[in-house]
Parts: C-alpha cells; structure tokens; sequence
C-alpha cells in the first residue's frame, strides 16, 4: 500500500477553524455503502452480544423475547432517521458533539460527545475482555479437555495479559488506513453472519425432526408485547435490547471518509439496523424454539447458561461442529473491538479540531490519515481501565459495563433532541420534514429520555446488576453518576483551558439552511 499522500481531494488537508464545520484531514471518499454496513454490523456484535443478552431477556419476558426485540429496534430506527438528517445537513466525523453543539451551544455539545466516548471506551475494555474468554473456551473444545483450559481465562494475569495484546492488535489495525479495517471486517463480519445463518436454521432442523430439547411451537404471541407479565418486565427488557442494537452509529462517524458523505452514512446507519433486527429475530425464535424458557439444562431460563447461550446449544445443535459457534462469538468480538475504536478516535478527533479538547487529538496520521493520536488514547485508556479493574474487583468492572445502558440513552437521547431543535424552523415544510426532523426523532428521544430516568432510578437498588452496594445505594447507580460527573468536572477544566471553543466561537450554533428539495 502506498505510503506518500495522493495529491487528490480524497485526502484534503485539515481546513482552518473559523466557526463552521471543517475538514480534519481524514482519507476521503474510502468506505462505501456496503463497507459502511459492515463495520456497523461489525461494532454491534451479533453474535457475541446475542449470546449474552438473550438468557437474561427470556428470563425477564419468556417467549416474547421477538416482541422486546421489535420494541427496543423502534427508538433505534427513530433515532436512526434522526442521525441522518443531521448528517444530510451536517456530515461530520464528530457526530453527537458537533450536531449537539450547533443545535444547543458547545456545553452541550461537550457533553454529548462525552457521553459518546464515554460509552464506546467502556465497551472496549469489555469486548477484549469476552474476546480473551471465547479464545480459551475455542481452545478448550478443540483440545476436547472440558474446562481445563478454559478456566486460564479466569486467572487475572493470563485475562489481562491476553486482554492486552488483542487490544494492540486491534489498535494497529485502527491506526491504519480504513481499507485495511474495510477488508479485516468483510471476513471476519461475513464469516459471523454465515455460522449464526447455520447456526439458526439447523436448530429449526432439530425441531422438525423432533430433536429439540424442548421444542415449543411458534406462536404469534411472542411477538406480542402485551403478554408480557408487567411493565416492570417489559422497562427491563427493552433497556437490554436497547444495548443489543447500539453501535450502528459508528456508519456516522465515518462521515468524512465515505462516499457521498451527505447520503451514505445515514442509508448504511438504517440498513445496519433493519439488518441485525432480522438477524436477532430468526436467532431467538429458533433458539426459543429448540431450547423453550424452562430452567432444565438446556433451558433459556437457566441462569447457569444464560452468560453464553450460544456456547451451551452450541453441541445439541450442532454437534462435532459446535466449535464455530465459539469461534464466531471470537470472530464478533475481536472485531467489534477493532470497529469499536471508530468512534471515539473521531470523536476525540473533532473535539480536539474545534478546541474543545488539547490540540494533540487534532492530528491525523500523517501515513494513513487516520486520527493516530486520539486512536491511541483510546486504547491506553481502555486497557488501563481494563486492568485495573480487572485486579480490584469484577463486580465493578461488570457493573460498568451494566451503567454502559444509561450512557447510549444519554447520548443518543440528546442527538435525538439536537435533530428536533436544530430543524426547528423546517419542520412543516412537507411531510417528510415533518415526520423525519420531528415526530420521529422526537418519540425516539422521549423513550430513550425516560428509559435513561427509569434505568437511574431503578439502578439505585443495592441489588441491581452485580449486587454491589456503597451505603445502600446500587453501585450501578454510582458508577453511571460517576461517569457523567467526571465528564462535567473536565468539560468545566477545558473550559478554563480553551475558553474559545466555550464561547462559540471554534464551533458555531448553526441556523439551519433551507432543506435541499430530496
């Protein structure tokens, strides 16, 4: 690959700052719609995030776990179409923090992209993490010594040793150019969809040839969000399938290096989500299938399989091939942690381009135009945090990531709103401005607001996630309000810092032009 600059506006030079949005220097017009679809696919991570989200949400729902899952994928469509109109108007690798600040002014803007670094940073320690244990369980199965060395993982410096050198692969790769990322992610993506596509169609083999475990008919109910018992239920369902759709935002952040940047990024973001809703359907409607809710020891309501489903039905389904299954949820970890660092590294990127963070994160690797500095950060941060964590205590590093589900509504929530405000004066110009700049983003944003508030209360239980407590109040609750203080408590230190980006004077609040007719 070459390593000299083209001389071509595919890699413009970083633009000089003067209020409006600007070019970073980023390689453009690299990632097609296809490309763009992948790494989004990649960064929500199917089948590791399946693996371990569908036990606790049959354990909550039963059999309308389809329901809970077409329940949490409308605020994520809704926000979606949200993330594309602000792109259409305003394509920018910073996302959330630009969009929120030309709509609410830099505080909020600051915050927001925060809460978007905030996230994706806690993600990655624990995508490293489950990449290091199905490495040990792949290795387990093919070496047929059950438990043996699969218990290596659990031994703190072994976990974050190995921990450690997947999150410098995955560092490397980021560093580079976004071809070398496109090209890792269409085989390792691909070989993820392939085995989950087997995976759910030999379950439905076994049933129809009676070799279930359970086997328990489809029914239309399932998809029925009224059978479920209570409210209560319903709240703690969707706020796991709220977690099991994030990360398709990633098509957005790579604004600057598609093609089409105005168009492409939105139609990638939307066709990311309507591709894992159906993915996740026909997974858990065989596995519901085969498996049924019971607590037997196949069961999907047995709390001593749910942590990994796939890895427990893995066998019955599959039986001497049972290894892909592992090896898949592998694939889709290891690759969302390489897809993952998209995010933020852009995110830092922006913030450091219009002065909200120091000036360091505004450089562009000068070899693969990609934003090397912040991509770094990321990484040294995640797995500081990672091992630190890791030798004190498991259950606040579990908790963490369980506080992970109030930061995606945070940020996401404020998009929503950006989008509603910023498109204030559009919003009865036709019927598509009216449903896709307002109505739509609007109900999207209110759900994930009051799914925000209900997630906070309710994680002041002592006994919400790991059971952890200070005083009496849900660790949980504390880490998710830590998060969210520090952001404030630095967001005020820039300011005092780099006071221009705070004036608005680096990054203007924006009165939107009139909407392009489309």
């Amino acid at each position: 690959m070459s390593t000299t600059r083209p001389t071509t506006a595919s890699t413009p030079e970083p633009a000089p700052v003067t209020g409006g949005l600007s070019q970073k220097g980023l390689s453009a017009g690299t990632v097609g719609l296809i490309g763009a679809v992948v790494i989004g696919i990649s960064c929500i991570a199917p089948a590791y995030t399946l693996t371990a989200a569908l036990g606790p949400t049959v354990s909550e729902v039963g059999f309308q776990v389809p329901a809970i899952i077409l329940i949490g994928f409308i605020p994520m469509l809704l926000v979606a179409f949200g993330y594309r109109e602000l792109n259409r108007s305003m394509p920018d690798s910073g996302t959330s923090f630009t969009w929120a600040a030309r709509a609410f002014g830099p505080w909020v803007g600051w915050m927001a992209g925060w809460g978007l670094i905030a996230a994706t940073i806690l993600v990655l320690s624990n995508l490293a993490g489950i990449a290091v244990e199905f490495l040990f369980l792949l290795i387990d199965q093919i070496a047929g010594s059950p438990g043996t060395i699969a218990e290596l993982a659990f031994n703190p410096f072994i976990n974050v040793a190995v921990c450690l050198l997947f999150m410098l692969g995955a560092t490397l790769v980021s560093y580079r150019d976004m071809q070398t990322t496109q090209k890792l992610q269409y085989y390792l993506v691909g070989f993820q969809l392939l085995v989950l596509l087997i995976f759910s169609i030999t379950a439905f083999v076994q049933v129809a040839q009676g070799n279930a475990f359970d086997a328990s008919p489809i029914e239309l109910s399932w998809f029925n969000p009224f059978a479920v018992g209570s409210v209560g239920a319903i709240v703690a369902g969707l706020s796991l399938s709220i977690f099991i759709f994030w990360g398709w935002d990633v098509t957005l952040t790579m604004n600057e290096e598609t093609k089409n940047p105005e168009k492409t990024p939105g139609r990638a973001a939307t066709l990311t989500v309507i591709t894992i809703v159906v993915l996740y359907l026909l997974l858990s409607i065989a596995l519901l299938s085969f498996a049924g809710i019971g607590t037997g020891a196949l069961g999907l309501g047995n709390e001593d399989i749910q942590s990994n489903v796939f890895f427990y039905l893995s066998g019955p389904i599959l039986g001497p091939l049972a290894f892909l299954v592992s090896l898949a949820v592998l694939t889709s970890s290891a690759s969302s942690l390489q897809s993952t660092f998209v995010s933020p590294a852009r995110t830092l990127l922006a913030m450091g381009h219009y002065g909200a963070l120091p000036s360091q994160f505004a450089k562009v690797s000068p070899r693969f135009f990609t934003p090397g500095y912040a991509t770094i950060i990321a990484a040294v941060v995640a797995s500081a945090f990672y091992a630190v964590m890791r030798f004190i205590s498991e259950d606040v590093l579990w908790d963490t990531i369980t506080a992970l589900g109030m930061m995606i509504c945070f940020y996401y929530g404020i998009t929503a709103f950006a989008c509603v405000w910023y498109f204030r004066k559009q919003w009865f110009d036709s019927a598509r401005t009216f449903f896709f700049t307002l109505l739509f983003p609007l109900v999207g944003g209110i759900i994930l607001a009051a799914l925000f508030v209900m997630t906070l209360v309710d994680s002041m239980n002592p006994d919400y996630g790991s059971g952890s407590n200070i005083a009496g109040v849900g660790l949980v609750f504390i880490l998710g309000v830590t998060v969210i203080v520090v952001g404030i408590v630095i967001m005020i230190w820039q300011a005092i810092k780099r006071p221009a980006f705070f004036r608005g004077e680096t990054l203007t609040m924006d009165a939107p032009p009139s909407l392009r007719r489309r």
